[in-house]
Order: C-alpha cells, then structure tokens, then sequence
C-alpha cells in the first residue's frame, strides 16, 4: 500500500498548482450534546489532523476549468462524518450546484460518526438530497474513492457518482471488517472489500493512482460537460454509398460476419478520443458482449454503449445483465444531457434458462422504454449484425445510421427459415424476403443514412473508421443544436407510420 495521501495533498495532485480556494470559511456549528470526552477528542483530531473537520471543501482549476471538491481527511477521527461535517458538504454541494460547476469527491472515511449517534447517521440522508438535486441539475458528480471507504459513506455519496474510481489497494466495503470479526468471531473473506474486486464485479468503473487524477478528470469534464458546451456544425461528410447496393442480403449477412471485421472496439480506439471505458451496471454485475464508455467523436461529446462483436459467441451470448448495463449508459446520458451513441453488432442474445431467469425479456422492453422516452439526442448504429431483441434493445434514436454492410432482422435468417421451412437451408431466401440489408432499410424508412463501404470494411477498417466517426460528429452536433421537442416527436413517429 503506498502512503495514505491526506486531503490536502489529494488535492495539491489534483488542482492545476496553485488553483485551489478553499470554501471552509463559515465558523462551524458544533453537534449538540458534546461531552468532555468528545470535545477532548475532537480537540486533539484538529491538533493531530491540522484541519478544523473530517471534510474539506473548496474550488480549484483542472485543465483551466472550475471544479467544486469535496474530500476527507482521515486523520481526523478516521475521516468519520457528523453534523457539522455533513453540514460543510450539503454547503458545499449546493454552491456547486447553484455556480453550475461540476464535483470531483474523495471520501475516505470509516463512515458515520459514533460519538454523535443517530442524528449523524442520518445526515448521510441530508448529502444524499444534496448529491441527487447537483445530478438533476445536469451536473457532473465524480468519486474518488481512496483508502479505506467503509460504512454509511460509501453507502451514500460515496456510491452516487456519474464515474466512479477507486485508490488502488484500497479497503472499500459496506462493513469494516474489524466490525466483522468483533460481531461474528470470524475474519471478513480476504480480498472482497477491494478496489479491484469491486471493479471487477462492476460495481467501480476504475483503480487509478492519485498522479492519474488530474488528466483522468479533465477528459472526463471534457465530455460530460459537453451539453453545457454546444460545439460549432461542422461539415458534412460524404459517407453514403456512391452507388445503388444490388447484392443480395445472404451477400450482405455474409460480410457482417467476417472475423475481420471491425467493430465498436475499434471504432473507439482509433476514431474516438477523450475515451474511458466505464464498467458494468455499479451494482454488481457486468456483461462482455456489451461496451460502455465515455467519450468525444471529433468535437462532438457522448456516451457510448456498444454490442462488442469480438466478446459474444455462443458460449457467452449477450444476456441481461449487458442491457442493464446499457441502460446505466442511458441514464447517464439522460441525467447530464449528453448525446447517447448506441451501436448494434449482435448475432442475437442469449437464449438460455440463465437469460430467461435474468430478466431478458423484461430488460429489452425497459431498454425499448428507456430509448423512446430519452430526452437527450440519440444516435443508433446498425455497425454489422443485427439480429433479434438484442438489436432491438438498442434501435430507437433520433438517427438511425447503417454500415453498407449491417443488416437488422427479428432473428438470424435461419432462425426465421427454421420457423417457416423447418430447416435453416432457407436462411438465404428468407433474408432476402424480409429485407433485411442496409439498402432496403433505408428505403423502408428504418435507416435515415448508410454508411458507405467501397472496399468491405474488413480489407479496409481504417477508412470505415475515419468515415463512420465523422458522420457521427456531423450527426451528433446537428443533434445537440436542435431543439429537444422536434427531435422527440420525429424520433416517436418515425416508428408510427413504419410499414404504412
């Protein structure tokens, strides 16, 4: 474990140098109550701490932007939070949310104040308002949980952010596990209450080192304060296909699958910049056919969530959990304003006694509600495969675009011959009959532009890439200028007069 960081020295890594204003000005309010005892401990934490509280609060700069921090002190009473601790943060997130700046917190506490009882513990009630009422006013809330994060902090604002990383090594856990043992005579299991458990179970998105902070957090702002930030229109480009698409749709679904081909990995690594992958839902599960980022096209800002070709097969078939999982993206996207990217590349989800005890159904249908009702703008992708309620799950946006070479079906095409013929030699004729490619989405109305593939995307990903990225910067921006009630009603009657 390296060396605990104190607050202040938290935030000297984090600020631009010498950026930071401290907000503690306002003489605190002492809980009620106090005993001797207490007063003497309190005494000695300020003396031992060099801070008047468990929490400090203040602005500083990050790449030139104003950013409101919150952060613990754990030498003071093991950074536990009371009344008027809590009292500082509800302050301070408030100021944030009334001058519209953006929080970055750092708890790094053992949770509730004993000394101070109920009252305390009830507090977390009070900053847990404050932290909702800062996100419904469409602002960033970012967590920095550091070493160790225990008891009611982490179960409220410690819990709450947009983005949430952890101090690598950290204790971070609902339950102290000397509480553990003292209640039930045995040790806590070894390695659960860990950063890097916790990511890896997708509760956390990340374990970063503190010197990482500072550039990990501008990228972010970058993005996530991109609604407040209309960028200007920017041109065009010329992506469609040069020419009416006659190949048959088997030839279509036969280019999709190529092993080569690129897919929404891809797209972020090279046409995608200010990238951080986010993972899992945050409550405890994660899914490997499905990708969820943060990230710019270009000028543009947005959300990411994508169907990840390269971790869906049949063993592991995209289930539940990955549209829980985009639907966290959706809520990010809705919460800050931020345009949503969603990109369909499935050969359809799982169908399993697992999936079906998960919730599949349930989950497409609350994607399906989630995307209709979005308030922010949308884009959908169709970038290869797209094969049953798995693609479905993803389709509704403000914009529909399609890869030359995407194709979207209620099931694979010999799914649809097997219930039809009883074999799946008619998978061919039965995509053909559907029309399902590209061409014929788009003149159905399904698809509003097609990404053209001169040279099939898997010879040549790298001009797919720098096409479809540009076009979504171009889509994107076009998006964010218009006004949110024109782009609902076309998005809501678009599939109302499909087929009519």
């Amino acid at each position: 474990m390296a060396k605990r960081l104190s607050a202040r020295e938290l935030i000297e890594r984090v600020v631009d140098a010498g950026s930071f204003t401290s907000w503690d000005t306002t003489p605190l309010v002492p809980a009620g109550g106090i005993d001797e005892a207490y007063a003497a401990e309190l005494a000695a934490a300020r003396e031992k701490s060099g801070v008047d509280e468990a929490v400090i609060t203040g602005e500083g700069l990050i790449h030139g932007r104003r950013v409101a921090i919150v952060a613990c002190e754990f030498r003071f009473l093991a950074g536990s939070i009371g009344v008027a601790a809590a009292h500082r943060l509800v302050e301070a997130l408030e100021r944030a949310t009334l001058e519209g700046l953006p929080v970055l917190a750092g708890p790094s506490s053992g949770g509730t104040r004993m000394q101070e009882g109920t009252v305390a513990f009830l507090s977390m009630v009070k900053i847990t308002a404050a932290v909702v009422a800062h996100k419904a006013a469409g602002l960033p809330f970012l967590v920095y949980l550091r070493h160790p994060t225990t008891g009611g902090v982490f179960a409220s604002w410690g819990s709450l952010g947009h983005v949430t990383v952890a101090e690598p090594d950290s204790l971070i856990g609902f339950l102290g596990p000397r509480v553990f043992e003292q209640i039930y005579d045995r040790e806590f299991p070894a390695g659960v209450q860990s950063g890097e458990n916790l990511q890896r179970h997708g509760i956390i998105d990340a374990v970063l080192g503190p010197d990482r902070i500072h550039d990990t957090v501008a990228r972010v702002l970058d993005v996530l304060m991109g609604a407040r930030e209309v960028p200007e229109r920017v041109c065009d480009p010329e992506s469609r296909p040069s020419e009416a698409d006659e190949r048959s749709a088997w030839d279509v679904i036969t280019a999709s699958r190529r092993p080569e081909r690129p897919g929404v990995r891809d797209l972020l690594r090279h046409g995608a910049t200010h990238v951080l992958p986010l993972r899992g839902t945050g409550q405890g599960e994660k899914d490997p056919g499905l990708l969820l980022a943060i990230a710019k096209f270009g000028s543009a800002p947005c959300i990411v969530l994508g169907q990840d070709r390269y971790r869906q097969h049949a063993r592991e078939p995209m289930g539940p959990a990955a549209l829980r999982e985009a639907r966290r993206g959706m809520r990010l996207s809705e919460e800050l304003g931020l345009p949503l990217v969603t990109i369909i590349d499935t050969p359809g989800a799982a169908l399993s006694k697992e999936a079906e005890e998960g919730g599949l159904a349930g989950e497409i249908a609350r994607s399906l509600a989630d995307l209709i009702a979005l308030t922010s703008p949308s884009v959908s992708v169709i970038m290869g495969e797209g094969s049953g309620g798995g693609a479905l799950a993803l389709i509704p946006a403000d914009r529909v675009l399609s890869a030359q070479n995407g194709w979207l079906s209620p099931l694979p095409p010999e799914g649809a011959s097997a219930i039809v013929h009883r074999d799946t030699d008619h998978a061919p004729e039965m995509a053909q009959a559907q029309r399902v490619q590209s061409a014929q989405l788009m003149a159905g109305g399904v698809v509003d532009r097609v990404i053209g593939e001169p040279v099939d995307a898997s010879d040549d990903p790298s001009s797919f890439i720098t096409a479809l990225s540009a076009t979504l910067e171009h889509e994107i921006i076009e998006l964010m200028r218009t006004p949110a009630y024109l782009r609902e009603g076309a998005r809501v009657a678009r599939y109302r007069r499909l087929g009519l």
